[in-house]
């Protein structure tokens, strides 16, 4: 089991991620999430993929692909730390990611397979972290982070979008998933 990180170990921001899991098993919740949330994207109807629920705003395919995005983002910071890596590693701006990622010309379900594939990645990795790696603190956009906030991070921020999905999203276009 993975220790929830204490303050100073990840930003103020990182926080929210983090009380999403809770005091779950991180481990056991990213094997969890990795088939519940497969199972929400392919319930959604392929026609409604392209949907924002306002101007300016990511459609679903973005909001996954963006997802996909930062979880290997995440499990690279998360791997370079764990291993000792000294050189901060840079942030990465989410907006640019998500224009550069072109995830409106694919269809959902190829975005849904791929999330579950970096998903297995993820745990794979996390399932081999040893426990005196966990507390081990590199520097990420400039700020202390450590192995096991990045660990918490993970499901923390793909529960943050969808709740952010279910909320805004799905009611606009009338699904109930």
């Amino acid at each position: 089991m993975i220790s929830k990180p204490q303050p100073g170990e990840f930003q103020p921001y990182q926080g929210d991620y983090i009380n999403y899991v809770g005091n779950a098993e991180v481990p056991a919740i990213l094997e969890e999430l990795r088939d519940s949330t497969y199972a929400f994207f392919t319930a959604i109807p392929e026609e409604k993929a392209d949907y924002a629920y306002a101007p300016g705003k990511w459609t679903i395919k973005e909001t996954l692909g963006h997802m996909i995005d930062s979880e290997r983002v995440f499990a690279y910071r998360l791997l370079c730390f764990a291993r000792g890596e000294q050189q901060g590693l840079p942030g990465f701006e989410q907006d640019d990611y998500v224009l550069n990622s072109f995830a409106n010309d694919r269809t959902l379900q190829d975005l849904a397979d791929e999330f579950r594939v970096v998903r297995q990645s993820s745990i794979y990795l996390l399932r081999h972290l040893k426990p005196e790696k966990e507390s081990f603190i590199g520097i990420s956009n400039g700020h202390p982070l450590s192995v096991r906030s990045i660990a918490y991070m993970i499901p923390g921020h793909e529960l943050h979008h969808l709740r952010i999905l279910k909320e805004r999203y799905l009611p606009g276009l009338g699904i109930q998933i």
